[in-house]
């Protein structure tokens, strides 16, 4: 199963007021949030915490840019990929334990 989806983050997010000043970039911990929602989207249901299995980070996002978020799964784990225009911007993947 393969799912997508799509956001904007806006230029007023929170998370650009202190990180950093003068050049503001999203927290990779946002990245996750967007996934992990991303996921509970996918498969019907809220997403309770859940492990990263691994995480890169490859460039870096800056306000009003768009996302594409692609999930897949992989065995007991979902492989993520969000993507900034062509350019993948961070990549890994989550376990989610079974409802």
């Amino acid at each position: 199963m393969i799912h997508e989806s799509s956001v904007r983050i806006p230029a007023e997010h929170p998370s650009f007021a202190g990180h950093f000043p003068g050049r503001p970039i999203l927290p990779g911990v946002v990245l996750l949030g967007l996934a992990t929602r991303a996921l509970g989207d996918a498969i019907g249901r809220a997403v309770p915490p859940c492990g990263v299995a691994s995480a890169k980070f490859l460039r870096p996002v800056g306000p009003g840019t768009e996302l594409r978020i692609r999930l897949a799964e992989a065995g007991a784990n979902w492989r993520f990929d969000i993507f900034a225009g062509e350019d993948c911007v961070a990549t890994g993947s989550l376990r989610v334990d079974p409802a």
